[in-house]
């Protein structure tokens, strides 16, 4: 069995000693050692992760905050200096809780804990968990939380989105098709290499144009006959 397992914790030494424990297990490969949320949302877009160890305090977006905006989120395993967080933690369907400091004979528990469920795996979080109803989305070095219902459309800028709100417009740190693999795919679609549109948004169609809050999105050749079998027409 390979792993493939990441770090997430704001203070070195707990990464340091985490990074050593992973490498004295044969089954376990660090994809990724990060400091913070932001870092992770970043390796998870890039690279395929069956487990997170995962700190909870940590500055900006909390471990569980950033858990919970996980649409289709790997195994976790939680490592806090703090047991108070221990309820909340298995509630979220972590696959073990850890507190620091650490030794090796309870950090390779937790392991086997991650083996014997991946050894028969179904998503811990899909039947016990309701999806989130936003998205921590980069903006330079803040993530930003953005409720999925005040999203409009999204419009590819480069190697960066734009993200069309009621009243404003952000530039973020993602690519098109990353924000199409983590938005809800009930509520939105991509109708163009370059736009996606929140379904509920739209107020009209016209030809090869959908009309959504003043603003008119070209409909591209290949999406249009998906986009009328989702808007049943």
């Amino acid at each position: 069995m390979n792993i493939k397992c990441m770090v997430v914790d704001d203070e070195p030494i707990a990464r340091d000693m985490l990074e050593t424990y992973i490498g004295r297990i044969p089954e376990l490969t660090l994809v990724k050692s990060c400091m913070n949320a932001a870092e992770a949302y970043d390796v998870l877009h890039e690279y395929a992760v069956d487990l997170i160890f995962l700190d909870i305090q940590m500055p900006v977006i909390s471990g569980t905050e950033f858990l919970r905006s996980l649409r289709k989120p790997p195994l976790v395993v939680f490592t806090t200096a703090y047991s108070k967080y221990a309820v909340e933690g298995f509630e979220l369907n972590s696959v073990d809780y850890l507190l620091k400091p650490i030794v090796f004979e309870r950090f390779y528990q937790a392991v086997q804990k991650v083996m014997d469920r991946l050894s028969g795996y179904v998503p811990a979080h899909a039947e016990t968990q309701e999806p989130p109803d936003y998205i921590f989305m980069k903006q330079g070095i803040r993530l930003i939380r953005v409720n999925h219902s005040d999203i409009n459309y999204v419009q590819a800028e480069r190697d960066f989105c734009s993200v069309y709100l009621d009243d404003k417009r952000l530039l973020v740190s993602f690519h098109l098709k990353m924000l199409e693999d983590l938005l809800p795919q009930n509520i939105f679609f991509r109708v163009h290499r370059s736009y996606i549109v929140n379904l509920k948004k739209i107020q009209a169609l016209k030809g090869n144009i959908i009309e959504l809050n003043n603003q008119e999105i070209p409909i591209g050749a290949n999406y249009r006959e998906l986009l009328f079998k989702k808007l049943h027409l």
